[in-house]
């Protein structure tokens, strides 16, 4: 199969195209523009420690998963505190969750706005926490998920505009979705909560439309342009990835992927996606545009390695990821899925991996960040620690020619200071 690569640079500006509210540098959502896991981004640093590069470091009012989303010089995150921090400390009575409004260039918290859960929820929630789910924002409001106590619309002063629940149900291993913003809509995977996938509208908070079949899903959906031009949004659901029409929720095809639980989100380019998952760990390419069941004719390769939790980047005709499951770094052949490089790095990420400046930077939970030359030969470039004992589960963002790193108790802005 030939393919076309386009420059990681262009793709996002056809994104951009499509958030006119957004500006070049701002990082929206999860995974940034698009759920890509790309920036354009230069002269960023390769290296840091606790008195290098680091401009500054924030002490966050809660613990959490979620990454951080910039937009318009500030930064916005999510937090939980109260409970479930540390064991036998306070009650689920006292579980607060957190919407936090950092300043980009400081690191100083300009507001803390704490909103009540919606009880009962899990009291064993492992390792993820209470807000996993990173925000999204349009540019004018932000959008939250937060599992079982719902979906949030906040203006850019923290102001709550309205509420609305998905489902009640919860899980031991909370909720790990993030909220996809199209046209009028916030799409969320509210697998755990009652296995749909549900849209509402981002004006009035009401429901639009809801799917069913999210099975053992926490991945968060993703929306790709078919070679035609048109708009489809695919998730990717135990022995499925699945084609809907975003603004219906009409399922439009089916192709069988990974017979397992699935947390990795898809990621596309020139319309193949590509997803990872499955404690066998797997890699699946699928042209989108299909309707019906495709996998037959649009499954393009499968390949036996991949990931249990961390998400993969594409760049110049290649697919690169560091498994959690194995600690290895991967690089596929996007043409036929062939394994470039099998290396292990013996450090776990639950992050996923970010491509900026010709780099590869993949945070891992408690080893530091691990950089790696984005090219189809495995070549370490540094893995740089900082003093914090805590872990390190969301995805590193850029913002403003800098690095911002989200532990279980700090923010961290990493630039060249010379």
């Amino acid at each position: 199969m030939f393919q076309r690569h386009l420059n990681p640079i262009v793709s996002l500006c056809v994104v951009a195209l499509l958030t006119p509210a957004l500006l070049a540098g701002d990082w929206p959502q999860f995974r940034g523009p698009g759920g890509l896991g790309i920036s354009p981004e230069e002269n960023l640093p390769i290296t840091w420690a606790e008195k290098e590069n680091v401009a500054w470091k924030a002490a966050l009012p809660g613990y959490g998963s979620s990454s951080p989303i910039a937009l318009n010089g500030k930064l916005y995150v999510t937090c939980y505190s109260g409970y479930g921090i540390e064991r036998g400390v306070g009650t689920i009575e006292d579980l607060t969750l957190h919407l936090v409004c950092v300043d980009g260039a400081t690191g100083k918290i300009l507001w803390d706005k704490s909103i009540k859960p919606t009880l009962p929820e899990s009291t064993r929630v492992r390792d993820h926490g209470y807000t996993a789910g990173t925000p999204a924002t349009d540019g004018k409001h932000l959008y939250l998920f937060f599992g079982k106590s719902g979906v949030l619309k906040f203006d850019l002063d923290g102001n709550q505009i309205w509420r609305t629940s998905v489902g009640t149900k919860t899980h031991g291993w909370g909720s790990g979705t993030s909220p996809v913003l199209y046209e009028d809509l916030v799409i969320v995977n509210a697998s755990v909560e009652s296995g749909s996938l549900v849209a509402i509208n981002k004006a009035t908070g009401k429901e639009v439309w809801r799917s069913g079949g999210m099975n053992s899903s926490w991945n968060t959906p993703h929306l790709v342009t078919t070679a035609d031009g048109k708009r489809e949004l695919a998730v990717t659901v135990k022995n499925w990835v699945l084609g809907f029409d975003p603004k219906t929720g009409k399922e439009l095809w089916r192709c069988a992927a990974i017979p397992d639980y699935i947390c990795p989100s898809i990621v596309s380019h020139e319309g193949i996606l590509y997803a990872l998952g499955g404690r066998s760990s797997k890699a699946v390419a699928i042209r989108s545009g299909g309707r019906g069941d495709i996998t037959a004719t649009h499954k393009l390769w499968q390949a036996d390695v991949g990931a249990n939790v961390s998400s993969p980047v594409v760049h110049d005709g290649h697919l690169y990821w560091v498994s959690d499951r194995n600690q290895t770094a991967y690089c596929l052949s996007l043409a036929d899925g062939s394994v470039q490089y099998s290396e292990r790095v013996r450090i776990q990420p639950y992050a996923s991996t970010l491509l900026a400046d010709g780099r590869l930077y993949v945070v891992m939970r408690t080893g530091g960040t691990l950089v790696l030359a984005a090219q189809p030969t495995f070549k370490q470039l540094a893995l740089n620690k900082v003093a914090d004992r805590s872990t390190f589960n969301a995805s590193a963002i850029v913002y403003d020619g800098a690095l911002i790193l989200r532990s279980d108790e700090n923010l961290y802005c990493l630039k060249k200071t010379n």
